[in-house]
Formats: C-alpha cells, structure tokens, sequence
C-alpha cells in the first residue's frame, strides 16, 4: 500500500498536469496540420483560378459560365413565381 505523502501527491499533480499539457500540445499541433493543410489548398486553389483569368479565353468562359448560372437562376425564380400566379 502507497502512503500519499504531501510530497507525493505533489509529484502526482505535476505529473498529470504535465501529461495533459502534452496531451492537449497532440491535439493542437493537428488542428494546427490540419489548418496548415487547408489555408495551403485554398491559396493553390486562388493561385489557379488568377492564373486562369489571366487567359483572355479562360476568362470570357469562366465570365459566361457565371452568367449562364445567374440567367437559369433567375428562370427559376420566374418559373416559381407564374406557378403562384397560376394558382
């Protein structure tokens, strides 16, 4: 049987302390990957999509996909909003 000394229950604090500091430190250091990892991806992904506008071509496609989506949006929306009317 273990006497709990003041000196030991001393050494058993420091030592869960300390093992939950390095436990918490894992954890941090991979959400900081983690992180690392997506920002990286993100400003890969930018890098691309500026280089692409760089492209007189890429640029008028890229311009007119968007419009395309906002006009079948917008045909939606009227769509929707004759069939109320017709009710």
């Amino acid at each position: 049987m273990e006497v709990f000394t003041m000196e030991n229950k001393v050494k058993e604090f420091f030592r869960n302390a300390f093992d939950d500091m390095k436990e918490s430190a894992k954890a941090q250091h991979e959400a900081d990957k983690a992180n690392f990892a997506a920002v990286k991806a993100e400003s890969k992904a930018q890098w691309e999509e500026a280089k692409a506008m760089g492209s007189p071509e890429k640029r008028r496609e890229l311009m007119q996909a968007e419009r395309d989506k906002q006009i079948a949006a917008a045909n939606e929306r009227i769509a929707a909003a004759q069939k109320r009317i017709n009710k």
